[in-house]
């Protein structure tokens, strides 16, 4: 086994999200924040399988002690970062910071760069970038919370769905986050800004099938298709916070995916198309989601590029990985490989 050094760094987990969803008498019900906390437990089986390939892991867990964090990782040293930093104490916006506290420590990671997160995180940044390329994405405007606007200022055809503009992991979107008219939307808008006080992406709703593309390197794996068989009739068919994280919620229940979607040969090319053109017009690197809906003549939107997606054992990516005859711990040793592959051909060059 090669004398290999890896470091994984992760997001230190918060006990409890300030952000609920729904109503203003959902406020009381504060739920963990199951993704961090989810991925804190799995640390132990990540080290384990990269321990089968590397002669050194370690862990960091990431906080904003940033201090801490620069000491751990230079007296380390890794020869690569495997970065599963998405958050920092619950900041987004803080995820391209780490990337580019790398850069400037001078350590290859894995995963996209600090100004593509930073893009791909401003849901409205992202989607002017995805339209220069000729993307078709849904047409949207964004809101600053505590505004006056009227009725004439939303030029844009109802439904409509309410996203906060820079969080990630569906915080926020719920039942209520789909609205067929004004009075639903102004509703809607003063308890997001009530409750988050954050600009909010107000964008035309493409109700028809959602699909997630997953781009490893240069090839799109089998893509998958949430499906919401049994979903009760009033509810609008989306991915909300609850049906990724409340388990025995009604959305949990009813948002199942299925990887491979059933497409035909046409349809599967053009969102395989659609997504490696969005990976590289965002400049992705190494692996991301893509998610894209049908509109109900078939059309594809691209309603958002995740850089740096949840990959661990039970994520989407995990599955669109085993459908392409790829395990867990292949993945894993696939996207550190990019990592140390740059360092190796950063070594060439310096040496020529």
């Amino acid at each position: 086994m090669k004398e290999t050094k890896i470091l994984v760094c992760y997001n230190a987990p918060v006990s409890v999200f300030s952000l609920y969803n729904g109503r203003p008498e959902d406020k009381d019900k504060g739920t963990k924040d199951l993704s961090e906390e989810g991925f804190a437990t799995e640390m132990e089986s990540v080290i384990s399988i990269l321990k089968n390939y590397f002669s050194e892991v370690q862990s960091l867990a990431v906080d904003k002690r940033v201090q801490r964090v620069i000491d751990e990782i230079t007296a380390f040293n890794p020869d690569a970062i495997i970065n599963f930093v998405e958050s920092v104490e619950g900041i987004t916006s803080y995820e391209y910071c780490m990337a580019a506290l790398y850069e400037l420590l001078g350590y290859h990671y894995t995963g996209s760069i600090p100004s593509s997160l930073g893009n791909c995180l401003d849901k409205d940044k992202a989607k002017s970038i995805l339209r220069s390329f000729g993307i078709n994405t849904p047409g949207s405007l964004t809101l600053k919370p505590h505004r006056r606007f009227s009725e004439k200022d939303i030029d844009l055809n109802y439904p409509l769905i309410m996203k906060l503009l820079d969080e990630d992991a569906s915080i926020a979107i719920s039942e209520y986050s789909v609205v067929k008219n004004y009075k639903e939307l102004k509703k809607h808008y003063k308890f997001l800004s009530d409750t988050y006080n954050k600009n909010i992406l107000v964008e035309e709703y493409i109700d028809g099938r959602e699909l997630n593309a997953a781009v490893l390197g240069d090839k799109v794996l089998p893509i998958s298709e949430i499906q919401f068989t049994g979903l009760p009739d009033h509810l609008p068919k989306i991915v909300t916070y609850e049906g990724k994280w409340i388990e025995e919620s009604v959305y949990y229940d009813f948002t199942k995916p299925k990887c491979p979607a059933d497409l035909t040969k046409r349809l599967k090319k053009k969102v395989e198309d659609m997504a490696l053109t969005s990976f590289k017009a965002l400049n992705c690197r190494d692996y991301a989601r893509i998610d894209i809906r049908l509109d109900q003549k078939g059309t594809p939107f691209v309603i958002e590029v995740n850089p740096n997606p949840d990959i661990s054992s039970d994520s989407g990516f995990a599955r669109a990985a085993k459908a392409a005859g790829i395990s867990h711990p292949e993945l894993l040793f696939i996207i550190t490989g990019f990592a140390l592959n740059r360092k190796d051909n950063d070594k060439k060059n310096k040496a020529s």
